[in-house]
Parts: structure tokens; C-alpha cells; sequence
């Protein structure tokens, strides 16, 4: 479970957290490691569990348990959420146990480039900057369509890039009291945002 908390926490992919563990004796303690004794799973057993976490569905309840307690401690504020998504690219041959297309992957365009694959919708808590959220969809799902599931209830602010214009119209947000503060669009690097505040209608 400590190996799959350092991949969340680093980024780090399977490869990569195996050689890390071998390389930072730190991290190899902190899993609970003697390299000198134990063996270190290798990037396909890291895999195979956390392909197992995900079936069980383990992964969202993780989260919830560790912001829950983030919360209890007082380093998760809530006040402020940041949303945002991040393309996961596959192979566009990526083929399913049945040798299909995965269903749950599809295809989407961003600047000139084309990606295959899945999206990442991802809502951060403003003050700390750790994670309180975390939505999966189809590559060509729009950002601004996730933008309520992103939220734990308790914010006032929600701040967006402009991939989130029109979020304060849309009917899911009716009714919430939240300030939500978007990036205009090709502005957003000089710091040119539009506010628009959501009351209970």
C-alpha cells in the first residue's frame, strides 16, 4: 500500500517507483523495506495490485480515508477548490482482454496535436494544494461537464482555467454558493480572470 502511496504522491509510474526503491533507501524504509533481506516487488507485481485497488474500486476510498484525516488535522482548509484536467495518452491500438477498442478511451484533439486515451479531472484544495478529488472520463469529455463532481460542498471559491467558461450556467451549478473564478480565454497567463458569483437561486 506504501509503494502505492509514493507512486500517487511523486508521480511516478511503475518502473520508475521499483528503481526508486532500489535508489533512495529513505523510500525502501518507508515502505518497510530492508534491501538487504527483502525483496523489492518488481514493476509488474506493483501493477497487478494496483490493478487490484482499482477493481474493488479501493482507490476513491483510499483518498477518502487520507482526506478525511488531512481534515481531522486541520491541513486540508476546504474553503477554496482549484479544478483542472490532464489528458492520460494511451497507444491508440490499446485493446481490451477481448480484443476490442477500450470502450472507456476515446479520441480528442488539443492545440494541433490529436490524443487517444482518458482524462483526468482532478479538484485541489486551494490553501494546501493536495488532491480531494479525482474523476476519470473519456479522453473527449469536456472539462467544464465535470466541474460539479470536482467539489466537496464546503468551498466558496473555485478557481478554473479557461476550459471552464460558462461553468456558473450550467444546470448542475444552479443552486450552489460558490464564487467561481475563470481564466478568460488566451489571457490566462497575464492574470486576466472573470469572476462570476453562483448564489442559491
Amino acid at each position: 500500500m506504501r509503494i502505492y502511496f509514493l507512486q500517487q504522491w511523486f508521480g511516478l509510474s511503475d518502473p520508475a517507483v521499483e528503481e526508486a526503491l532500489y535508489d533512495t533507501p529513505l523510500l525502501a524504509r518507508f515502505v518497510g523495506l530492508d534491501l538487504g533481506v527483502d525483496v523489492v516487488p518488481d514493476e509488474s507485481t506493483i501493477l497487478r495490485f494496483r490493478h487490484l485497488l482499482e477493481q474493488h474500486g479501493l482507490s476513491a476510498r483510499i483518498l477518502e480515508t487520507v482526506n478525511r484525516i488531512l481534515t481531522e488535522r486541520g491541513l486540508m482548509l476546504k474553503s477554496g477548490t482549484i479544478v483542472d484536467a490532464t489528458l492520460i495518452a494511451a497507444p491508440s491500438s490499446t485493446k481490451n482482454a477481448s480484443g476490442q477498442r477500450d470502450p472507456e478511451m476515446h479520441q480528442t484533439k488539443k492545440g494541433n496535436q490529436w490524443y487517444f486515451g482518458m482524462k483526468a479531472h482532478v479538484g485541489v484544495d486551494a490553501a494546501s494544494g493536495l488532491v480531494h478529488t479525482v474523476v476519470a472520463t473519456a479522453a473527449n469529455v469536456a472539462d467544464v461537464t465535470q466541474a460539479h463532481r470536482l467539489l466537496h460542498g464546503q468551498e466558496t471559491d473555485v478557481f478554473a482555467d479557461a476550459g471552464y467558461q460558462g461553468v456558473d450556467k450550467r444546470a448542475e451549478n444552479q443552486g450552489k454558493q460558490v464564487a467561481w473564478h475563470v481564466a478568460m480565454r488566451g489571457r490566462a497567463s497575464a492574470g486576466h480572470w472573470t469572476r462570476a458569483l453562483f448564489l442559491a437561486r
